[in-house]
């Protein structure tokens, strides 16, 4: 049995859709943008999950070294109230199926699906931010109070900054797809956007933990 013939330089750019004209080579036809691993767009956003997600980690660690240094925990002398957190939980965990229903319809540029799933990730994204009104007010704590309120406050805060930020995002490429100025390329940042939205949620599970339970046991 003979050994498949190598593919050439020439060959793999034109399974891409490039030509070659002498010495110059049209790369008109090749896509302008990918999914997944082929895209410099998942790549960044790969880079800034592991940064934001050592921060977290940093924070926790942070939490659990003030924690030793005491021998009351809370110092605020009553742990935050575990309603509204575990309700957000739950919310937020419901979210990854439009979340993923919207990367797939992004992945096979239905547009149709794209509007209507951002729309429900936009819906739940409202959810989040009412719910963590209610989280933030029920730490029974402030933030200048002393160490435990700085750092739980810290890790509510920094986590929802990503809320925010994630839901500003959804929004503007959600406009942007009623308009003709969203182009076939953006639908790889929607998929990139919702590649970030399940991070937020992975991310919120540990510090969930940690501040509702770790203060009780």
């Amino acid at each position: 049995m003979s050994a498949a013939a190598p593919v050439s330089r020439t060959g793999r750019l034109a399974q891409h859709g490039a030509r070659r004209s002498g010495d110059d080579i049209d790369v008109r036809h090749m896509p302008s943008f990918a999914f997944g691993h082929r895209s410099l767009m998942w790549w960044g956003t790969l880079g800034m999950i592991a940064i934001e997600g050592t921060v977290f980690g940093l924070l926790l660690v942070s939490y659990f070294y003030l924690r030793t240094q005491h021998t009351t925990w809370p110092l605020a002398g009553q742990p935050p109230e575990l309603w509204w957190g575990t309700i957000n939980t739950l919310v937020m965990v419901a979210s990854a199926w439009p979340n993923q229903w919207t990367k797939k319809a992004a992945e096979q540029q239905n547009i149709g699906r794209v509007r209507i799933g951002m729309g429900l990730c936009l819906a739940f994204a409202v959810v989040f931010l009412v719910l963590r009104i209610f989280e933030f007010r029920g730490l029974h704590v402030r933030w200048d109070d002393n160490a435990y309120g700085s750092v739980v406050w810290t890790l509510l805060g920094a986590h929802t900054l990503h809320l925010l930020t994630d839901a500003f995002d959804t929004v503007v490429l959600w406009v942007l797809s009623f308009t003709d100025r969203f182009e076939a390329r953006r639908f790889s940042d929607v998929s990139e956007n919702a590649m970030y939205w399940n991070f937020v949620i992975l991310a919120w599970l540990p510090i969930y933990l940690v501040i509702y339970f770790a203060s009780r046991y």
